[in-house]
Protein backbone atom coordinates (compact mmCIF):
# COMPACT_ATOMS: atom_id res chain seq x y z
CA UNK A 1 0.00 0.00 0.00
CA UNK A 2 0.98 3.72 -0.33
CA UNK A 3 1.81 6.07 2.29
CA UNK A 4 -1.56 7.60 2.02
CA UNK A 5 -2.80 4.33 3.88
CA UNK A 6 -6.15 3.65 2.45
CA UNK A 7 -7.54 0.30 4.09
CA UNK A 8 -10.90 0.37 5.38
CA UNK A 9 -9.78 0.91 9.17
CA UNK A 10 -6.29 2.66 8.27
CA UNK A 11 -7.27 5.56 5.52
CA UNK A 12 -7.32 9.14 4.14
CA UNK A 13 -9.99 10.83 3.85
CA UNK A 14 -11.28 10.27 0.59
CA UNK A 15 -11.56 6.61 1.12
CA UNK A 16 -13.34 6.90 4.23
CA UNK A 17 -16.42 9.09 2.17
CA UNK A 18 -16.32 6.19 -0.25
CA UNK A 19 -16.48 3.43 1.95
CA UNK A 20 -19.42 5.39 4.19
CA UNK A 21 -21.19 6.41 0.94
CA UNK A 22 -21.10 2.60 -0.37
CA UNK A 23 -22.40 1.37 3.40
CA UNK A 24 -24.94 4.30 3.59
CA UNK A 25 -26.44 2.95 0.35
CA UNK A 26 -26.78 -0.48 1.11
CA UNK A 27 -28.58 0.49 4.26
CA UNK A 28 -31.20 2.46 1.94
CA UNK A 29 -31.32 -0.48 -0.32
CA UNK A 30 -32.12 -3.01 2.53
CA UNK A 31 -32.99 -1.85 5.93
CA UNK A 32 -36.46 -2.38 7.47
CA UNK A 33 -35.10 -0.13 10.58
CA UNK A 34 -33.72 3.07 8.60
CA UNK A 35 -30.55 4.65 8.87
CA UNK A 36 -29.00 4.49 12.42
CA UNK A 37 -25.32 4.73 12.92
CA UNK A 38 -24.72 4.08 16.45
CA UNK A 39 -21.93 3.13 18.76
CA UNK A 40 -24.31 0.99 20.19
CA UNK A 41 -27.47 -1.03 18.13
CA UNK A 42 -30.61 -1.90 19.30
CA UNK A 43 -29.85 -4.87 17.97
CA UNK A 44 -26.87 -6.41 19.46
CA UNK A 45 -25.74 -9.95 20.11
CA UNK A 46 -22.48 -11.75 21.08
CA UNK A 47 -19.21 -10.45 21.88
CA UNK A 48 -17.78 -7.00 21.57
CA UNK A 49 -14.63 -6.44 19.45
CA UNK A 50 -12.92 -3.74 17.63
CA UNK A 51 -10.84 -3.19 14.26
CA UNK A 52 -8.07 -1.14 14.27
CA UNK A 53 -4.49 -0.04 11.68
CA UNK A 54 -2.27 2.49 11.97
CA UNK A 55 -5.54 4.88 11.47
CA UNK A 56 -5.71 4.59 15.79
CA UNK A 57 -2.47 5.58 16.92
CA UNK A 58 -0.91 3.77 20.18
CA UNK A 59 -2.92 1.84 21.65
CA UNK A 60 -3.07 0.65 25.30
CA UNK A 61 -3.94 -2.70 24.72
CA UNK A 62 -4.80 -3.56 28.66
CA UNK A 63 -7.10 -0.88 28.83
CA UNK A 64 -8.60 -2.70 25.78
CA UNK A 65 -9.13 -5.78 27.10
CA UNK A 66 -10.54 -4.35 30.66
CA UNK A 67 -13.09 -2.35 28.76
CA UNK A 68 -14.67 -5.63 27.90
CA UNK A 69 -13.48 -5.88 24.56
CA UNK A 70 -12.74 -9.68 23.30
CA UNK A 71 -11.18 -9.43 20.04
CA UNK A 72 -10.25 -7.47 17.73
CA UNK A 73 -8.88 -7.66 13.70
CA UNK A 74 -5.65 -5.45 12.88
CA UNK A 75 -4.39 -4.17 10.01
CA UNK A 76 -1.29 -5.90 8.60
CA UNK A 77 -1.25 -5.37 4.62
CA UNK A 78 -2.46 -3.96 1.53
CA UNK A 79 -1.92 -5.01 -1.83
CA UNK A 80 2.01 -6.43 -2.03
CA UNK A 81 4.19 -3.50 -1.03
CA UNK A 82 2.69 -2.00 2.50
CA UNK A 83 2.55 -3.35 5.56
CA UNK A 84 1.14 -1.89 8.70
CA UNK A 85 3.37 0.04 10.46
CA UNK A 86 1.59 -0.40 13.91
CA UNK A 87 1.32 -4.39 13.09
CA UNK A 88 4.24 -5.18 14.93
CA UNK A 89 3.38 -3.49 18.25
CA UNK A 90 -0.60 -4.30 17.91
CA UNK A 91 -0.64 -7.92 17.24
CA UNK A 92 1.78 -9.03 19.86
CA UNK A 93 0.19 -6.59 22.53
CA UNK A 94 -2.96 -7.15 21.80
CA UNK A 95 -2.05 -11.31 22.49
CA UNK A 96 -0.59 -10.62 25.97
CA UNK A 97 -3.75 -8.17 27.18
CA UNK A 98 -6.38 -11.10 26.09
CA UNK A 99 -7.53 -9.56 22.98
CA UNK A 100 -8.15 -12.77 20.68
CA UNK A 101 -6.78 -10.97 17.80
CA UNK A 102 -6.67 -11.73 14.08
CA UNK A 103 -4.84 -9.87 11.33
CA UNK A 104 -6.76 -8.40 7.95
CA UNK A 105 -5.47 -7.89 4.43
CA UNK A 106 -6.61 -5.16 2.53
CA UNK A 107 -7.40 -6.14 -1.26
CA UNK A 108 -6.29 -4.56 -4.19
CA UNK A 109 -7.51 -7.06 -6.94
CA UNK A 110 -6.52 -4.84 -9.86
CA UNK A 111 -2.46 -4.44 -8.48
CA UNK A 112 -1.35 -8.59 -8.58
CA UNK A 113 -2.77 -11.85 -8.50
CA UNK A 114 -4.82 -13.45 -5.54
CA UNK A 115 -2.62 -15.72 -4.98
CA UNK A 116 0.81 -13.45 -4.73
CA UNK A 117 -1.22 -11.29 -2.25
CA UNK A 118 -2.02 -13.69 0.07
CA UNK A 119 1.83 -15.01 -0.10
CA UNK A 120 2.41 -11.47 0.71
CA UNK A 121 -0.28 -11.21 3.59
CA UNK A 122 1.29 -14.40 5.65
CA UNK A 123 4.31 -13.40 5.37
CA UNK A 124 3.69 -10.55 6.98
CA UNK A 125 1.46 -11.23 9.55
CA UNK A 126 -1.36 -12.67 8.15
CA UNK A 127 -0.19 -16.68 9.16
CA UNK A 128 -2.26 -18.30 11.82
CA UNK A 129 -0.98 -19.88 14.68
CA UNK A 130 -2.77 -22.36 17.00
CA UNK A 131 -1.95 -20.47 20.47
CA UNK A 132 -5.47 -19.94 21.58
CA UNK A 133 -5.69 -16.20 20.94
CA UNK A 134 -5.22 -16.14 17.08
CA UNK A 135 -8.27 -15.73 14.76
CA UNK A 136 -7.94 -16.84 11.09
CA UNK A 137 -6.63 -13.71 8.76
CA UNK A 138 -9.55 -12.05 6.81
CA UNK A 139 -9.44 -10.46 3.09
CA UNK A 140 -10.78 -7.19 3.12
CA UNK A 141 -13.41 -6.72 0.03
CA UNK A 142 -14.58 -3.48 -0.63
CA UNK A 143 -14.93 -0.36 -3.10
CA UNK A 144 -11.80 0.69 -4.32
CA UNK A 145 -10.20 3.63 -2.78
CA UNK A 146 -8.12 4.83 -5.65
CA UNK A 147 -10.58 4.40 -8.86
CA UNK A 148 -13.53 2.14 -9.95
CA UNK A 149 -15.84 0.31 -8.03
CA UNK A 150 -14.89 -3.17 -8.46
CA UNK A 151 -11.26 -2.46 -9.81
CA UNK A 152 -11.80 -3.03 -13.19
CA UNK A 153 -12.55 -6.24 -13.16
CA UNK A 154 -15.57 -8.19 -14.55
CA UNK A 155 -17.54 -10.33 -12.07
CA UNK A 156 -16.22 -13.31 -13.38
CA UNK A 157 -12.54 -11.99 -12.91
CA UNK A 158 -13.44 -11.34 -9.27
CA UNK A 159 -14.17 -14.46 -8.52
CA UNK A 160 -11.41 -15.68 -9.90
CA UNK A 161 -9.33 -13.44 -8.42
CA UNK A 162 -11.36 -14.27 -5.06
CA UNK A 163 -10.96 -17.80 -5.01
CA UNK A 164 -7.06 -17.59 -6.04
CA UNK A 165 -6.18 -15.67 -2.71
CA UNK A 166 -8.56 -17.84 -0.70
CA UNK A 167 -7.04 -20.85 -1.55
CA UNK A 168 -3.70 -19.86 -1.39
CA UNK A 169 -3.99 -18.74 2.04
CA UNK A 170 -5.73 -22.15 2.89
CA UNK A 171 -2.67 -23.91 1.60
CA UNK A 172 -0.34 -21.82 3.61
CA UNK A 173 -2.10 -21.76 7.13
CA UNK A 174 -4.79 -24.75 6.78
CA UNK A 175 -7.33 -21.96 7.60
CA UNK A 176 -10.59 -20.44 5.54
CA UNK A 177 -9.93 -17.15 5.75
CA UNK A 178 -12.87 -14.73 6.92
CA UNK A 179 -14.12 -12.10 4.29
CA UNK A 180 -15.51 -8.71 5.19
CA UNK A 181 -17.30 -7.08 2.77
CA UNK A 182 -20.80 -5.04 2.06
CA UNK A 183 -23.80 -6.78 0.84
CA UNK A 184 -24.02 -3.98 -2.18
CA UNK A 185 -20.03 -4.29 -2.71
CA UNK A 186 -20.18 -8.38 -3.29
CA UNK A 187 -23.25 -8.30 -4.91
CA UNK A 188 -22.31 -5.69 -7.33
CA UNK A 189 -18.84 -7.09 -7.88
CA UNK A 190 -18.87 -10.84 -7.93
CA UNK A 191 -22.19 -10.48 -9.41
CA UNK A 192 -24.16 -12.18 -6.03
CA UNK A 193 -21.48 -15.16 -6.24
CA UNK A 194 -22.48 -17.58 -3.48
CA UNK A 195 -19.20 -19.62 -3.93
CA UNK A 196 -17.56 -18.88 -0.49
CA UNK A 197 -20.06 -18.82 1.51
CA UNK A 198 -19.75 -22.77 2.52
CA UNK A 199 -16.67 -22.48 4.46
CA UNK A 200 -15.63 -18.74 4.80
CA UNK A 201 -16.79 -17.09 7.72
CA UNK A 202 -18.36 -13.44 6.95
CA UNK A 203 -17.50 -10.15 8.47
CA UNK A 204 -20.36 -8.20 7.29
CA UNK A 205 -20.12 -4.10 7.53
CA UNK A 206 -22.88 -2.26 7.90
CA UNK A 207 -22.74 0.76 9.93
CA UNK A 208 -26.84 0.78 11.11
CA UNK A 209 -28.93 -0.70 14.00
CA UNK A 210 -29.08 -4.76 12.18
CA UNK A 211 -26.78 -6.74 9.74
CA UNK A 212 -29.07 -6.39 6.96
CA UNK A 213 -29.46 -8.20 4.24
CA UNK A 214 -26.59 -10.02 3.44
CA UNK A 215 -24.52 -11.08 0.83
CA UNK A 216 -25.31 -13.82 -1.79
CA UNK A 217 -25.29 -17.32 0.02
CA UNK A 218 -24.90 -16.54 3.18
CA UNK A 219 -27.47 -16.57 5.93
CA UNK A 220 -25.77 -15.94 9.05
CA UNK A 221 -22.95 -13.62 9.86
CA UNK A 222 -19.66 -14.43 11.53
CA UNK A 223 -18.81 -10.73 12.41
CA UNK A 224 -20.80 -7.63 12.37
CA UNK A 225 -19.06 -4.14 12.02
CA UNK A 226 -21.77 -2.01 13.38
CA UNK A 227 -19.79 1.60 13.33
CA UNK A 228 -16.77 3.73 12.37
CA UNK A 229 -17.59 6.22 15.41
CA UNK A 230 -17.02 3.84 18.09
CA UNK A 231 -15.06 4.42 21.43
CA UNK A 232 -13.11 2.23 23.64
CA UNK A 233 -11.01 2.98 26.65
CA UNK A 234 -7.07 2.60 25.65
CA UNK A 235 -7.70 4.33 21.86
CA UNK A 236 -7.63 8.00 21.24
CA UNK A 237 -10.23 9.21 19.02
CA UNK A 238 -13.00 6.81 16.66
CA UNK A 239 -12.52 3.13 16.24
CA UNK A 240 -14.81 1.00 14.32
CA UNK A 241 -16.94 -1.25 16.77
CA UNK A 242 -17.67 -5.01 15.99
CA UNK A 243 -19.78 -8.22 17.21
CA UNK A 244 -19.10 -12.05 17.26
CA UNK A 245 -22.25 -13.84 16.39
CA UNK A 246 -21.85 -16.41 19.85
CA UNK A 247 -20.52 -17.38 22.98
CA UNK A 248 -16.80 -16.83 23.77
CA UNK A 249 -16.73 -20.81 23.78
CA UNK A 250 -17.85 -20.35 19.80
CA UNK A 251 -15.33 -17.86 19.35
CA UNK A 252 -12.37 -19.75 20.65
CA UNK A 253 -13.29 -22.63 18.64
CA UNK A 254 -13.10 -20.53 15.94
CA UNK A 255 -9.60 -19.43 16.92
CA UNK A 256 -8.35 -23.13 17.57
CA UNK A 257 -10.09 -24.58 14.45
CA UNK A 258 -12.43 -26.72 16.35
CA UNK A 259 -15.85 -28.12 16.48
Amino acid sequence: MTKADTGPRGRTFRSRITRRLAVLLTAVATATVGLVVTASPAYAQGLPGIDVSNWQGSINWTSVRNAGIQFAYIKATEGTSYTDPRFDANYPAAYYAGVIRGAYHFALPDRSSGAVQANFFARNGGAWSADNLTLPGALDLEANPYGSYCYGLSTTAMRNWISDFLNTYYARTGRYAVIYTTTSWWNQCTGSWSGTAANHPLWIARWASSPGTLPAGYRIWTFWQYTSTGSVSGISGNVDRDYFNGARSRLLALANNTP
